[in-house]
């Protein structure tokens, strides 16, 4: 052995120590050496002389030989290093799965061969460090979806060249494979946002366990690192899909370095190829992205086995879960009030709500086809939904009894009504609801006359509306008096001729028949 790190008179001391009991720690104290190197060299000694005894008869010369030619010929086994890269596919493949677990699998392959840990650790981190930047976060398969908003917009021309509008782009990547999704929409309100969900859920066939977004105000309505609150309705999709959905903290873009990298890549890889290219619809530009985005995904990784496709079919997909078979409805929610005559305003059409909650605040979630009212939770009402605006949409079950019943009474039943009494009385609700000027005054009119009828009788009734017809007053106030003063229970009054002056205002009885 050239260049000995000690020398024989180490050696022969060492001897002596051993053969004296210490231990391995105690001799490496007083000879200044490693714990190893003791080690090592007790273990040539005794190869190469069996005993401490019969070492100690040794001279100097013929004891270096024998201890340095044991050290020289004894096998030094060939290290296998460790796959990092299947070390690293590993580590996202299983939530649980461990360096130490790994290092256990790979000692039992290679034996005598293999690393110890501390340098197998140190193995996998020094290349790892070697990986984009966004790769050093550890993702789970199917477990994360990063979803963001390239920051370049694609003009989109009109029939006469001329720049229409300039469409988002809209970026997904899963954490583990960095499977990427790229689609332009219109805008980036909160239709195109969630439909550009549904859209890349549908694409990837399957569902995250955790969504996470930048912190957009279209989708999340408060932004906090600790609590912040979603857009109802963005929550309410993610339900539909059982997903979860956890926003990057505010100005923290490393939370989410599979979306940053993935805009850059879409930005590089699809839009920068697209530069030349002008597009006069949404359809035209998404069609042109598609077959980029699968170039994308069937590209190979540098540093690491096979391509975004491969490792989102080995790796996200088998962990994520299948789609819900119900479809998704869109639909929005809007805080709103109820008013005191009990409708609550959505797009300038009222639809009303139990009156008990006059002056309430509640959620109104409404869709394309159906609006929905829900109070702590619960739903309280729900209707078609109308696109008349100024228009009422009242349920009679949402009144309060006497508007129901004040409701129920139409201009046809009440002529009914009061024919049903008498020709007299048919008339007077004619006449009253003829010469108000707001069908609603005519009917209060008319409901007051009926309170006449439960109150003095319909026979009495009809006498009192003959006599008003006959005096040109078929009003309800002079009703009303000729039942109290009783002139309707003399029979003269009602065969009296009144000698009235010719006047074109003075219309004869025979108006009313």
């Amino acid at each position: 052995m050239s260049n000995p790190r000690i020398s024989v008179s180490q050696i022969k001391q060492l001897i002596q120590l051993r053969s004296n009991g210490l231990s391995t720690r105690d001799i490496a104290r007083a000879l200044s050496l490693s714990q190893g190197a003791v080690w090592k060299y007790c273990r040539a000694v005794l190869t190469a002389c069996g005993t401490w005894e019969a070492a100690l008869a040794f001279e100097e010369m013929e004891l270096e030989s024998r201890v340095f030619a044991a050290r020289r010929l004894r096998p030094t086994p060939s290290i296998v290093g460790p796959d990092c890269a299947w070390i690293h596919t590993e580590l996202r493949r299983h939530k649980h799965v461990t360096l130490q677990l790994l290092w256990e699998e790979y000692h039992a392959m290679h034996g005598r061969g293999a690393l110890r840990y501390s340098a197998f650790c140190e193995r996998y981190r020094q290349w790892a460090k070697r990986l984009q930047r966004s790769m050093r976060q550890r993702h789970i398969a199917g477990e994360k979806l990063f979803v963001d908003y390239a920051g370049r917009t694609v003009p989109i021309y009109g029939v006469s060249c001329e720049e229409a509008f300039r469409a988002c782009v809209f970026v997904g990547a899963l954490g583990a494979s960095g499977y990427a999704y790229a689609e332009a929409t219109r805008t980036a309100t909160l239709p195109d946002w969630l439909g550009s969900h549904v859209r890349m859920l549908e694409f990837y066939g399957s569902s995250p366990t955790i969504l996470v977004p930048d912190n957009p105000r279209v989708g999340v309505t408060k932004a906090d690192r600790y609590e912040p609150q979603l857009q109802r309705s963005y929550e309410e999709m993610a339900g539909h899909f059982g997903i979860a959905v956890i926003p990057a903290r505010p100005y923290r873009p490393k939370d989410k370095p599979k979306a940053e990298l993935t805009v850059l890549l879409v930005c590089r890889w699809i839009l920068a190829r697209l530069r030349h290219q002008r597009f006069f619809s949404l359809d035209e530009l998404n069609a042109a992205i598609r077959p980029l985005l699968h170039q994308l995904n069937e590209r190979p990784f540098q540093k690491l086995p096979g391509s975004r496709r491969s490792m989102f079919e080995s790796l996200d997909l088998p962990a994520m879960r299948p789609l819900p078979t119900t479809t998704y409805v869109y639909a929005e929610w809007k805080r709103v009030r109820a008013a005191f005559d009990y409708h609550v305003d959505v797009d300038r059409h009222y639809y009303s709500v139990p009156h008990a909650l006059v002056g309430q605040e509640l959620w109104a979630r409404f869709s394309a086809a159906t609006i929905e009212v829900f109070h702590r939770g619960v739903r309280i009402g729900s209707h078609l939904r109308s696109y008349q605006r100024g228009v009422h949409t009242t349920l009679p079950e949402h009144m309060p009894k006497s508007h129901r019943a004040h409701a129920e009474w139409t201009p046809t039943r009440l002529i009914n009504w009061g024919a049903s009494i008498g020709m007299n009385t048919c008339a007077v609700v004619e006449h009253l609801l003829k010469s108000k000027a707001h069908p609603e005054q005519g009917y209060r009119a008319c409901l007051g006359l009926l309170a006449l009828a439960r109150q003095y009788g319909q026979t009495r009734l009809e006498a009192a509306s003959a006599l008003a017809v006959k005096l040109q007053s078929p009003s309800r106030k002079s009703v009303l008096s000729i039942l109290q003063t009783g002139r309707d229970q003399h029979p003269a009054a009602l065969t009296e001729e009144l000698d009235l002056p010719a006047h074109p205002n003075v219309r004869g009885p025979t108006y009313y028949h």
